[in-house]
């Protein structure tokens, strides 16, 4: 078994191998070859701690993978990461423990990768400005995923940090973007073709009435609680809602769920996956006046594809420990 720390996992990760595999099991989900059961919820008894149990098996990879993702808010005042996570995979065919992976590159680097297949499939082929709603390493990653998928024009970005927004402006114009920092999440939103909103907001930072026709969003920052939400209502009911797995969004996702609880859309308002697009189950965009939403919950199965990436890189670089548990 290998184990991988987080520094070799970035060495071994590579975004357009990550996208392309993050696509495929997308698509194996809706061809039914991969299984993708709903996450299990585990609430801490006596503190504001979430620990979510991620899982799924494939057989194209011969993996299954469970992923422990610990929401622990109060690490903020410790100077700690608000979330960690690792991942265990093992051999599908055998149950031969394969890897031990630490789990924040690898979250980080197939959630962008999501974004930017989803975003592919049903964002307008003219799209051309990306607005970001937060500057931390997830917008990082989503720019990088985003221009291996598509060209882009101009970046706006904002976020609550004036020194994140500005540093992240600093690092897209050295990767020779033209870039505008904003004020407020509304202007990103008004002056975008493709928003992405990558803030961990309990309340709302974007509003539907922000929205023009022919838009894509993507919500991807709001951890897998009920009760936190990146999009207003309006902006829900006002757009096609695309999720990456229906009972994973009905079981975590506050965009999804609050709405729901209002009672101002029905559920089926987001029986869309976007594996269905990709498999052309579904049509996706419709019209270059439909708003169309990705929200981004993050699976087992973008892990899986993300670990198999890894196993065999590792195998090939000899980079990593390697273990017995058998012995």
């Amino acid at each position: 078994m290998i184990v991988l720390a987080d520094s070799e996992v970035l060495q071994l990760l590579d975004m357009p191998a990550v996208i392309d595999a993050v696509r495929q099991a997308q698509i194996d989900h809706a061809m039914g070859i991969a299984a993708l059961p709903a996450p299990l919820a585990a609430a801490h008894p006596t503190e504001d701690s979430m620990f979510l149990s991620m899982m799924a098996a494939s057989n194209r990879d011969n993996l299954a993978v469970v992923k422990l993702l610990a929401d622990i808010p109060s690490n903020s005042t410790r100077g700690l990461p608000t979330q960690r996570s690792t991942v265990l995979a093992v051999s599908a065919s055998d149950g031969r423990p394969e890897a031990v992976l630490s789990g924040p590159s690898l979250t980080r680097f197939r959630t962008a990768a999501a974004t930017a297949v989803a975003t592919t499939a049903l964002a307008r082929k003219d799209s051309s400005v990306v607005g970001f709603v937060g500057a931390g390493a997830l917008a990082r990653a989503h720019m990088h995923a985003l221009s291996t998928e598509m060209p882009i024009q101009k970046i706006l970005v904002w976020s609550r940090s004036a020194e994140r927004r500005h540093g992240f402006a600093r690092v897209a114009r050295e990767r020779g973007f033209e870039v505008n920092v904003k004020e407020s999440p509304e202007e990103i939103v008004r002056e975008s073709d493709i928003v992405c909103t990558l803030t961990p907001s309990k309340a709302p930072v974007v509003r539907g009435e922000w929205f023009g026709a022919g838009q894509h969003v993507n919500a991807v920052g709001a951890p897998p609680r009920a009760d936190h939400r990146e999009i207003d209502t309006a902006g829900i009911s006002r757009s096609s809602v695309f999720v990456d797995s229906l009972p994973g969004a009905l079981a975590e996702s506050g965009d999804v769920l609050i709405p729901l609880q209002e009672g101002a859309i029905s559920h089926a308002h987001f029986r869309r996956e976007i594996g269905q697009v990709l498999a052309g189950h579904h049509p996706g965009r419709v019209s270059d006046t439909e708003i169309t939403l990705y929200n981004s919950l993050g699976t087992g199965l973008q892990d899986l594809a993300a670990a198999r990436l890894l196993i065999d890189a590792a195998k090939k670089s000899g980079l990593g420990t390697e273990i017995d548990l058998l012995k």
